[in-house]
């Protein structure tokens, strides 16, 4: 819309902008196309769009023929959207945006998010909707100017900071150009910037310890005129030490330090590696034949180089609610690396039972010892990596503690969220557990 036109509009549904929902709205036609192109939108693309306004970036992304769902938190505004657009390809979710469950978008193939966000709770919305792993593929924000210099920053700037590191662990940030305050009515009083973010490719950097990275970096920037080794005294007390074995200057501040130093810092704390891969080698797993009768032992090279018979567990835990706890499996692992895939799962060893062996994976990888029943056993496959598996479920409602060497990141996800997503996008699961999937849903029928 042009300046007269969304002066009267407002008017005419009687909108007055309301300064704490930051409501500014957008009338240079030739900068929303411009914006729009910057996300290489295509029709498979799913779009959600935080705070549209008046629709003028919505217009413009349903012109690509894109499904658009736009969340829009005053009720007079979602109410003019939806007399303004006719077209199946739009949902107006009124509703306030930090209140969205974005697990529903993993059932969507192709997720880009837009948006001009208000800068009063711009930090609190990109927390939510950046939140590691996310459904989302590529992020197109329209925010207050210093927060986008913040965003984008490098180490030894004034805006370098731990937000800054927060973001870049996971994502890839481009300041894309200034927008000057003229360009909204009513206009800001500073100006904003268009910022593009992208996930990382999951092997640029090391694998760390998410949760004890994101506290090391609030501490050191919690005073940012001390040095390090005061505020991080508590996690390293041989700071001399740790600073050689890294290379560090050990009077360095936290702004000096890059992503991949606050990487090798966590992991000096707190290593991550591969597990143990000369005790894999020697794991022995019992070979079976075609009706799961043990033959003898082998070991785990041969049983999977051959792609012999064998046996496994999965695990299933729900919590009060009956949401399913789902693992993502780490980088490290030598088969199915950052997959999805059951709660907890493991290799039979020789010697042992199977419920001895869920048992013992529910302790080794989530940490935790609780009540498992047997649900179904599936036959040994190429879908379950030539396994016989029996199939358990638990409850568990308190913290888990994972074993950071087999899993990256888990979380509690809704059944019909579950079944939406391996529709969707089934190469983000291991195979095993999609079999196991199907196997459970058939059952629990």
């Amino acid at each position: 819309m042009k300046l007269s036109e969304i002066g009267a509009t407002l008017r005419e549904i009687g909108v007055s902008p309301v300064k704490t929902l930051g409501q500014n709205f957008l009338h240079d036609r030739n900068l929303t196309q411009w914006i729009v192109a910057q996300a290489n939108l295509t029709p498979e693309d799913y779009v959600v769009e935080i705070g549209p306004g008046l629709g003028a970036l919505t217009k413009a992304a349903l012109a690509k023929g894109v499904r658009v769902l736009a969340i829009e938190k005053d009720q007079r505004l979602a109410k003019f959207l939806r007399e303004r657009f006719h077209d199946l390809q739009l949902e107006i979710l009124h509703a306030d945006a930090l209140e969205f469950d974005t697990r529903v978008l993993y059932a969507q193939r192709s997720v880009k998010l837009l948006g001009n966000l208000p800068y009063y709770v711009s930090s609190q919305l990109l927390l939510k909707f950046l939140k590691y792993p996310s459904p989302i593929s590529l992020w197109l924000l329209m925010l207050q100017k210093e927060m986008v210099k913040r965003l984008s920053a490098g180490p030894s700037t004034k805006d370098y900071g731990a937000l800054t590191l927060q973001v870049q662990l996971h994502y890839r940030v481009e300041y894309l150009r200034t927008v000057p305050a003229t360009v909204f009515l009513p206009q800001p009083e500073v100006d904003s910037a268009l910022v593009r973010i992208t996930p990382r490719d999951p092997l640029d950097l090391p694998n760390c310890d998410y949760g004890l990275f994101e506290k090391l970096v609030r501490l050191g920037f919690s005073q940012r005129r001390k040095q390090l080794r005061k505020l991080l005294r508590e996690f390293l007390p041989d700071w001399e030490k740790a600073t050689e074995a890294l290379g560090l200057n050990p009077r360095a501040r936290a702004e000096e330090l890059s992503l991949p130093q606050w990487i090798a810092l966590t992991n000096h704390v707190a290593p991550i590696g591969p597990a143990k891969p000369e005790a894999m080698q020697q794991e022995e797993f019992p070979v079976v034949d075609e009706s799961d009768h043990v033959l003898r032992s082998a070991s785990r090279p041969e049983v999977h180089g051959n792609n012999l018979l064998h046996r496994a567990v999965h695990i299933l835990i729900f919590n009060k609610i009956g949401d399913l706890y789902l693992q993502k499996r780490s980088p490290c692992k030598d088969r199915h690396p950052l997959l999805w895939d059951s709660s907890a799962a493991g290799h039979v060893e020789a010697g042992e039972e199977y419920d001895e062996a869920a048992r013992r994976e529910l302790k080794e990888e989530l940490g935790i010892d609780v009540p498992l029943e047997r649900v179904v056993k599936l036959p040994a496959s190429e879908r379950t990596d030539y396994e016989f598996v029996w199939l358990y479920s638990g409850r568990h409602d308190d913290d888990f503690h994972l074993d950071r060497t087999e899993i990256e990141y888990g979380g509690f996800f809704p059944k019909t969220i579950v079944s939406g997503w391996i529709k969707a996008r089934p190469e983000e699961f291991a195979p095993g557990f999609v079999e196991c999937w199907k196997a459970y849903l058939k059952k629990d029928s």
